[in-house]
């Protein structure tokens, strides 16, 4: 996994060729990128991290085509080659609509936790506050239930889940 992105060059996304129509079809995955390697940037809501198949575009808009190794969810930072490995691609995440929610009570946090889970509700977790991808319906009873909710945008990291091992595509 690449924590440190010092390795390769994400300041800006080459430019696309009009010579590049077709989409880079994508099928290995990596770690991390060769150091120093320039790399297109790819921004992935959580649901489209989870398909490791079908046509996506960059950030500067190079169209590609994943197909990839059956396996686990895509992680940010991790990288995505051609068979040459002459175009690389780091995954991000990107950001997306949530509802970060807290309570002072840790009991009542654990109580959405749970009513969370049962209705298999993606959430991140994180100390003293959870988030979900912003639903009005959630976003009601978890108020009702006297815990505070709050519209953010920020990338979504939500748990693996406890079969979160295989399939991915």
């Amino acid at each position: 996994m690449v924590a440190d992105h010092s390795l390769v060059s994400l300041a800006a996304d080459p430019p696309v060729s009009a010579q590049a129509s077709s989409p880079v079809l994508l099928e290995r995955r990596h770690d991390q990128p060769a150091p120093g390697i320039q790399a297109l940037r790819l921004p992935l809501s959580a649901d489209q991290r989870s398909s490791l198949r079908g046509h996506r575009r960059s950030a500067c808009g190079r169209d590609l085509l994943l197909q990839l190794p059956r396996g686990s969810a895509l992680l940010p930072g991790e990288a995505l080659s051609d068979a040459a490995q002459v175009t690389v691609v780091i995954v991000e995440a990107a950001a997306e609509p949530l509802l970060l929610v807290s309570s002072s009570d840790p009991l009542a946090l654990l109580q959405a936790a749970y009513h969370l889970g049962n209705r298999h509700v993606a959430m991140e977790l994180r100390p003293g506050q959870l988030r979900i991808l912003q639903d009005p319906v959630l976003e009601m009873l978890l108020r009702q239930r006297g815990l505070s909710v709050e519209p953010l945008t920020a990338p979504f990291l939500p748990e693996a889940g406890a079969y979160a091992g295989g399939g991915g595509g």
